[in-house]
């Protein structure tokens, strides 16, 4: 017999588990904002401008208006990736938050949802105010630019999901350091970041250009930025919002999977 295809219980229940981490983030608020308001700054000023000087520009765009777009990418991508990583492993594992949830009426889908989320959310958050920082240095275009705003949930939502399947196969928190350098540092260097994709070799470039989810995001918001629109820019809505909702719904599977035994 078939088996039938699964279908996770989703209700607002899940909003009451976002509610929760939107709480605890905001009673910490003033370590919570620090970081992206201290991290483009000195990203601008060390490499922007400093070693823009020596590099010029890129394609007939400014060394630090190149970069820029890049920054908050890579914020979009960390800020859901570490939350749904190594922040919801210790609030499942060592806090027994997830334990504690589920023994009321929410169910473990709405729990898992609703950590997706707030994953979702704090990239929404920092790339936000790293957003504010750069509109403040004028390294980015406007009115074009604050659709950089919506469209961080979008990716922070796939990250997160990528981000919770790793939580849900990885047998203890120290594991999660091979997705954190094998998987994220790679792309934080090697997705049209700091240099563009063209000086790859042709097969790590192509293999960069499809498939690495931070490429597509850094294609989304060089774009927005710049207004200058990329040829796989719609390619890259695409490949991002097929891969959210796939990974929504794998890593809510995995996830219960692995909780429930």
């Amino acid at each position: 017999m078939a088996q039938s295809v699964y279908i996770p219980r989703l209700t607002r229940g899940a909003l009451k588990v976002w509610r929760r981490n939107w709480d605890v983030f905001f009673k910490t608020y003033q370590v919570n904002f620090l970081p992206p308001f201290i991290e483009p700054i000195l990203y601008l000023l060390a490499i922007g401008f400093g070693l823009g000087m020596f590099v010029g520009e890129i394609d007939g765009v400014p060394y630090v208006e190149f970069i820029a777009p890049a920054l908050v990418a890579i914020s979009i991508m960390n800020s859901a990736f570490f939350e749904c990583t190594y922040s919801s492993f210790v609030r499942m594992y060592y806090q027994k938050t997830f334990d504690a949830m589920i023994a009321t009426p929410l169910a473990l889908d709405e729990v898992i949802a609703g950590e997706l989320l707030w994953g979702a959310t704090r990239s929404f958050i920092y790339s936000s105010v790293m957003l504010a920082v750069l509109i403040a240095f004028g390294v980015v275009d406007l009115p074009l630019s604050l659709f950089i705003l919506p469209f961080s949930f979008l990716a922070g939502l796939l990250f997160a999901g990528i981000a919770m399947c790793f939580t849900a196969i990885t047998p203890g928190i120290d594991a999660l350091n091979y997705p954190s350098f094998l998987f994220i540092t790679p792309m934080f260097l090697f997705s049209g970041t700091f240099f563009p994709l063209d000086v790859l070799p042709g097969g790590l470039q192509l293999f960069a250009r499809g498939f690495l989810p931070l490429t597509q995001v850094v294609t989304v918001t060089r774009s927005l930025t710049l207004s200058d629109f990329s040829p796989y820019f719609l390619y890259s809505i695409g490949w991002i919002s097929v891969l959210t909702v796939l990974f929504f719904f794998v890593s809510i599977h995995l996830m219960k999977r692995r909780l429930i035994v």
